[in-house]
């Protein structure tokens, strides 16, 4: 393990973890930072310690692979964590990323979320066109003038 004071150690975790809910890091680069920056491990001798394969640390870290549920948890326990449940944050934030394109100033912004049903941009049920269920809305609720 990479020597570390226990509260430096902490915070950076914790920051690891915000970034992971804020929905700035998947899964696998959470953990891929974890095993780098807190015990700054290779990849081999972190995927011994875990009881796992090489190739299969890899496809985690790199949000390829499918792992057991059982198999995250164990790995989230190396750093004192631990699977869970939390309530999906429904938010208007965006992340606004500034910077040069051919250099050219351009803004970049991500909105998280999707789009609730039934708003623009959302199919029809399957084998209707967006006439058809229209003409079928319109019906049920009469005559629109």
């Amino acid at each position: 393990m990479k020597t570390m004071t226990g509260e430096l150690r902490k915070q950076l975790i914790e920051e690891i973890i915000r970034l992971h809910t804020d929905g700035e890091l998947t899964l696998g680069m959470a953990i891929r930072r974890l095993r780098l920056e807190v015990t700054g491990f290779d990849q081999e001798t972190f995927a011994q310690m875990c009881g796992m394969s090489t190739r299969a640390l890899y496809q985690l870290e790199t949000d390829k692979g499918n792992p057991t549920l059982s198999t995250v948890d164990s790995i989230l326990r190396k750093f004192g964590l631990r699977m869970g449940l939390m309530a999906a944050m429904h938010s208007n934030r965006r992340r606004v990323i500034a910077g040069k394109r051919d250099g050219v100033p351009v803004t970049y912004v991500i909105s998280r979320g999707a789009k609730p049903k039934g708003t623009a941009g959302s199919r029809p049920a399957a084998g209707k066109s967006r006439k058809a269920a229209k003409k079928e809305i319109q019906e049920d609720d009469g005559p629109t003038s």
